[in-house]
């Protein structure tokens, strides 16, 4: 009987990169974490195995360790990300981003977060803790799907056609009875996202958390990431006035930070 070919993309692969590119997978979809044991169980591979993996990668800053165990993606992957998102070259948005966060967090003593899309959905790069009281914990690396969220629906609300498109291919599955799952709400809901200039969740990820996002460009014009903060439901108007002018400030000046790194 003859024996079938394997695959070229199979027979050309270095078995221990596959196996490297599983853990980071596991922990990608994982953002609250995940130990050895839970790794090993997930991946079926041996715990030696698991854990010469992780320390590698620890070493090279794509995957971090707390202090109970539980590891994370890294910093440094990342920075990687945030170079695709913002389409090569030379900029580093996250790095380039922090102190704008840092800024922002001092300034208003909220929580703030730097996000973009990939092919998986929305993807926090870069955070800042907030000091007030009651300001939220914001964690990178965070994954969110795109449709519930300010940061998610802004980015929606720049898409080409075709891009959008291929987002709403996908199902869009309701995480509170505030999530918008209709394709044609949706896009209403874009479209006043794109002529006022900024988004708002108002509960539509968690019941309990609200949110304001500001768009970021980079040179061409092209809305590349955005800044959001979130915070309480119930919090007054005037103060989400005062967050939302914030934000959109620290837009700003990140896409002319952007624009004039492009430029050197």
């Amino acid at each position: 009987m003859e024996e079938l070919a394997e695959p070229a993309e199979q027979k050309n692969t270095v078995p221990v990169i596959d196996r490297m590119m599983e853990v980071l997978g596991q922990l990608e979809r994982r953002p609250g974490g995940s130990n050895i044991r839970e790794l090993t169980q997930d991946l079926g591979q041996p715990r030696t195995t698991v854990y010469r993996i992780l320390n590698t990668l620890q070493h090279h800053n794509m995957v971090r360790r707390d202090e109970d165990g539980f590891y994370y993606l890294g910093d440094r992957l990342l920075r990687l990300a945030s170079h695709v998102a913002g389409g090569g070259g030379q900029v580093d948005i996250a790095a380039l981003g922090q102190p704008v966060l840092d800024k922002l967090a001092d300034e208003i003593g909220e929580s703030c977060k730097l996000s973009v899309l990939d092919d998986q959905g929305l993807l926090v790069i870069a955070v800042s803790q907030g000091r007030r009281e009651y300001a939220l914990a914001v964690t990178p690396g965070q994954r969110m799907p795109v449709h519930v969220g300010a940061a998610g629906k802004l980015l929606l609300a720049h898409l080409s056609e075709d891009e959008l498109q291929d987002r709403f291919a996908r199902p869009l599955v309701a995480l509170t009875p505030k999530s918008i799952t209709d394709p044609r709400r949706l896009r209403r809901e874009l479209s006043r996202i794109r002529k006022q200039g900024w988004a708002q969740d108002a509960g539509e990820h968690m019941l309990s958390i609200q949110a304001v996002s500001a768009p970021v460009f980079d040179r061409s014009g092209k809305m590349i990431a955005a800044i959001s903060v979130p915070f309480l439901k119930g919090t007054e108007q005037q103060r989400i006035d005062e967050i939302r002018e914030a934000v959109l400030t620290a837009a700003e000046g990140l896409s002319v930070a952007l624009k004039g790194q492009a430029a050197q």
